[in-house]
Protein backbone atom coordinates (compact mmCIF):
# COMPACT_ATOMS: atom_id res chain seq x y z
CA UNK A 1 0.00 0.00 0.00
CA UNK A 2 2.96 2.67 0.79
CA UNK A 3 4.48 1.67 -2.46
CA UNK A 4 1.00 2.72 -4.46
CA UNK A 5 0.70 5.88 -2.72
CA UNK A 6 4.53 6.40 -3.20
CA UNK A 7 4.26 5.48 -6.93
CA UNK A 8 0.65 7.66 -7.39
CA UNK A 9 2.53 10.60 -5.48
CA UNK A 10 6.14 10.40 -8.01
CA UNK A 11 3.48 10.01 -10.85
CA UNK A 12 1.54 13.29 -10.09
CA UNK A 13 4.42 14.99 -8.92
CA UNK A 14 5.58 14.63 -12.73
CA UNK A 15 2.87 15.22 -14.03
CA UNK A 16 2.91 18.48 -12.41
CA UNK A 17 6.74 19.00 -13.43
CA UNK A 18 6.21 17.92 -17.07
CA UNK A 19 2.91 17.83 -18.42
CA UNK A 20 3.96 15.59 -21.35
CA UNK A 21 5.57 12.69 -19.48
CA UNK A 22 2.80 10.73 -19.04
CA UNK A 23 -0.99 10.91 -19.91
CA UNK A 24 -1.85 13.21 -17.13
CA UNK A 25 -5.05 13.91 -18.49
CA UNK A 26 -6.35 10.39 -17.25
CA UNK A 27 -5.16 11.20 -13.53
CA UNK A 28 -7.64 13.07 -10.67
CA UNK A 29 -6.77 16.72 -10.21
CA UNK A 30 -6.97 17.06 -6.82
CA UNK A 31 -4.85 19.57 -4.45
CA UNK A 32 -1.95 17.12 -3.44
CA UNK A 33 -0.29 18.14 0.39
CA UNK A 34 2.81 18.01 0.82
CA UNK A 35 4.66 18.12 4.12
CA UNK A 36 4.89 21.89 3.96
CA UNK A 37 2.50 23.38 1.35
CA UNK A 38 -0.08 21.88 -1.25
CA UNK A 39 0.72 21.86 -4.61
CA UNK A 40 -2.80 22.71 -6.62
CA UNK A 41 -1.96 20.96 -10.36
CA UNK A 42 -3.41 22.64 -12.93
CA UNK A 43 -4.41 20.95 -16.51
CA UNK A 44 -1.87 20.01 -18.74
CA UNK A 45 -3.09 22.71 -21.45
CA UNK A 46 -2.76 25.19 -19.13
CA UNK A 47 1.07 27.17 -18.46
CA UNK A 48 0.35 28.39 -15.14
CA UNK A 49 2.78 27.31 -12.73
CA UNK A 50 1.63 25.20 -9.43
CA UNK A 51 0.04 27.33 -6.59
CA UNK A 52 1.64 27.17 -3.15
CA UNK A 53 -0.64 27.76 -0.09
CA UNK A 54 0.41 28.36 3.31
CA UNK A 55 0.82 25.83 5.88
CA UNK A 56 -2.34 27.41 8.04
CA UNK A 57 -4.73 26.72 4.14
CA UNK A 58 -2.88 23.30 3.35
CA UNK A 59 -3.82 21.73 6.61
CA UNK A 60 -8.15 21.74 6.48
CA UNK A 61 -7.20 20.94 2.42
CA UNK A 62 -5.18 17.64 4.14
CA UNK A 63 -8.20 17.10 6.31
CA UNK A 64 -10.65 16.77 3.95
CA UNK A 65 -8.75 14.89 1.69
CA UNK A 66 -8.18 12.41 4.74
CA UNK A 67 -12.17 12.21 5.16
CA UNK A 68 -12.27 11.18 1.44
CA UNK A 69 -10.10 7.93 1.63
CA UNK A 70 -12.15 4.70 1.24
CA UNK A 71 -12.56 2.99 4.61
CA UNK A 72 -11.70 -1.07 4.27
CA UNK A 73 -14.25 -3.01 5.38
CA UNK A 74 -11.68 -5.11 7.78
CA UNK A 75 -13.67 -7.58 9.91
CA UNK A 76 -17.72 -6.49 9.39
CA UNK A 77 -18.05 -8.24 5.79
CA UNK A 78 -16.00 -11.81 6.57
CA UNK A 79 -18.14 -14.48 8.07
CA UNK A 80 -16.13 -15.72 10.58
CA UNK A 81 -14.07 -18.91 9.77
CA UNK A 82 -12.29 -21.12 12.86
CA UNK A 83 -8.58 -20.20 11.41
CA UNK A 84 -8.66 -17.03 11.85
CA UNK A 85 -10.50 -16.92 14.97
CA UNK A 86 -8.31 -19.59 16.51
CA UNK A 87 -5.40 -17.52 15.58
CA UNK A 88 -6.36 -14.39 16.90
CA UNK A 89 -7.58 -15.88 20.27
CA UNK A 90 -3.92 -17.69 19.99
CA UNK A 91 -1.90 -14.59 20.05
CA UNK A 92 -4.57 -12.94 22.89
CA UNK A 93 -4.13 -16.35 25.30
CA UNK A 94 -0.35 -15.45 24.52
CA UNK A 95 -0.40 -11.83 25.54
CA UNK A 96 -2.47 -12.54 28.59
CA UNK A 97 0.08 -15.62 30.18
CA UNK A 98 2.93 -13.37 29.59
CA UNK A 99 1.99 -10.45 30.73
CA UNK A 100 0.67 -12.43 33.65
CA UNK A 101 3.80 -13.38 33.57
CA UNK A 102 5.82 -10.73 33.51
CA UNK A 103 3.39 -8.84 36.04
CA UNK A 104 4.15 -11.47 38.88
CA UNK A 105 7.47 -12.14 38.55
CA UNK A 106 7.83 -8.20 38.76
CA UNK A 107 5.49 -8.36 41.79
CA UNK A 108 7.32 -11.31 43.41
CA UNK A 109 10.62 -9.30 42.94
CA UNK A 110 9.72 -6.42 44.51
CA UNK A 111 7.50 -7.90 47.40
CA UNK A 112 10.32 -8.11 49.90
CA UNK A 113 10.67 -4.48 49.60
CA UNK A 114 6.57 -3.62 50.10
CA UNK A 115 6.36 -6.10 53.13
CA UNK A 116 4.07 -8.50 50.57
CA UNK A 117 4.11 -12.08 50.98
CA UNK A 118 4.62 -13.56 47.71
CA UNK A 119 6.36 -16.96 48.89
CA UNK A 120 4.79 -20.39 47.83
CA UNK A 121 3.64 -21.41 51.25
CA UNK A 122 1.70 -18.48 51.68
CA UNK A 123 -0.04 -18.42 48.21
CA UNK A 124 -0.53 -22.66 48.73
CA UNK A 125 -2.05 -21.42 52.25
CA UNK A 126 -4.02 -18.36 50.84
CA UNK A 127 -5.17 -20.58 47.62
CA UNK A 128 -6.47 -23.61 50.34
CA UNK A 129 -8.27 -21.15 52.66
CA UNK A 130 -10.70 -20.21 49.46
CA UNK A 131 -13.85 -22.49 48.83
CA UNK A 132 -13.86 -25.57 46.69
CA UNK A 133 -16.21 -23.58 43.88
CA UNK A 134 -13.75 -20.85 44.09
CA UNK A 135 -10.61 -22.83 44.41
CA UNK A 136 -11.92 -24.71 41.03
CA UNK A 137 -13.04 -21.70 39.03
CA UNK A 138 -9.75 -20.20 39.75
CA UNK A 139 -7.99 -22.93 38.47
CA UNK A 140 -10.05 -23.23 35.48
CA UNK A 141 -9.60 -19.65 34.39
CA UNK A 142 -6.04 -19.89 34.96
CA UNK A 143 -5.53 -23.04 33.01
CA UNK A 144 -7.92 -22.64 29.85
CA UNK A 145 -5.70 -20.02 28.43
CA UNK A 146 -2.87 -22.08 29.49
CA UNK A 147 -4.30 -25.42 27.90
CA UNK A 148 -5.45 -23.68 24.33
CA UNK A 149 -2.19 -21.79 24.00
CA UNK A 150 -0.13 -25.18 24.40
CA UNK A 151 -2.70 -26.91 21.93
CA UNK A 152 -2.74 -24.40 19.50
CA UNK A 153 1.44 -24.19 19.89
CA UNK A 154 1.60 -27.74 19.25
CA UNK A 155 -0.70 -27.41 16.15
CA UNK A 156 1.73 -24.87 14.50
CA UNK A 157 5.00 -27.28 15.10
CA UNK A 158 3.20 -29.64 13.24
CA UNK A 159 2.34 -27.14 10.14
CA UNK A 160 5.96 -26.21 10.35
CA UNK A 161 6.55 -30.20 9.80
CA UNK A 162 4.48 -29.13 6.27
CA UNK A 163 1.80 -31.42 7.17
CA UNK A 164 -1.81 -31.03 7.97
CA UNK A 165 -1.98 -27.95 6.31
CA UNK A 166 -4.59 -28.58 3.98
CA UNK A 167 -7.55 -26.40 4.49
CA UNK A 168 -9.90 -29.40 5.43
CA UNK A 169 -6.97 -30.29 7.86
CA UNK A 170 -6.98 -27.09 9.26
CA UNK A 171 -10.20 -26.83 9.90
CA UNK A 172 -10.24 -29.77 11.58
CA UNK A 173 -7.71 -29.81 14.12
CA UNK A 174 -8.99 -26.45 14.89
CA UNK A 175 -12.46 -27.75 16.05
CA UNK A 176 -10.07 -30.47 17.85
CA UNK A 177 -8.28 -27.70 19.77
Amino acid sequence: MISQRFAQQSARRICLQRPTAFPCSRLPVKPIATANRILIPNRPSTTAPAQTVSESDAYPILVAQRRNRPVAPHLTIYKPQIPWVLSALNRITGSVLSGGFYVFGAAYLVAPLLGWHLESTALAEAFGSLGPVTRGSLKFIVALPFAFHSWNGMRHLVWDTGREFANKQVVRSGWVV
